[in-house]
């Protein structure tokens, strides 16, 4: 075991930076408005595997199928790129699917928007520098702190108020909006 304290933390940070969980409040918000509930449990533990497997699986799996790093992570920019378009304009072009609240636990919320391109590219990234069991250490943290703020984003709506809502989401939705275009740029370049 090479537990190593700077190394739980440092990676925490960078994957905490990377899903943003606090920015995408707003989002959460929309989405259980859409699916009358979130499963915040759900959610947070198919996150917590899908970031898991793919830190385990995640090179491997795309060289299985043809994929490299940069292009899944420019799949990922375009559905980041839809969000935070709904987000700015307030229109919706994401379509519910049969099963409303666990579509919703699952996609997009579990996946792309906790477990996204952007965090899955940071745990292969994270691989080549730190030990597996630092970064298994810093996911699980970030999973709890993901399961806090879905636990508690009804609390938080109540906190900011509906007008407030509708600020941080617009604001975030720009924020995002630019995630997806540096995500788009620095990985179309590695791809020509």
């Amino acid at each position: 075991m090479n537990l190593n304290f700077k190394e739980i933390f440092t990676a925490f940070m960078v994957l905490f930076a990377v899903i943003d969980i606090v920015g995408n409040i707003p989002i959460i918000i929309d989405l259980r408005k859409k699916a009358g509930h979130i499963q915040s449990e759900k959610a947070t533990l198919i996150a917590g595997m899908i970031m898991i497997v793919f830190l385990f699986l995640g090179q491997s799996l795309l060289n299985l199928i043809g994929i490299d790093v940069n292009s899944f992570a420019v799949a990922g920019a375009f559905i980041l790129f839809f969000i935070a378009l709904e987000m700015i304009l307030g229109i919706t072009l994401y379509k519910d699917e049969e099963g409303g609240e666990i579509t919703a636990s699952v996609f997009p919320l579990a996946f792309p928007l906790i477990a996204g391109p952007g965090s899955l590219t940071t745990l292969l990234s994270l691989r080549a520098e730190f030990h597996i069991e630092n970064i298994i250490i810093a996911v699980l943290v970030n999973v709890v702190v993901i399961y806090i703020v879905l636990k508690t984003s009804s609390r938080i709506e109540r906190l900011i108020g509906p007008n407030g809502i509708r600020i941080i989401r617009k604001v975030f939705g720009v924020v995002l909006l630019a995630i997806a275009v540096k995500l788009f740029a620095t990985n179309i370049k590695a791809l020509f």
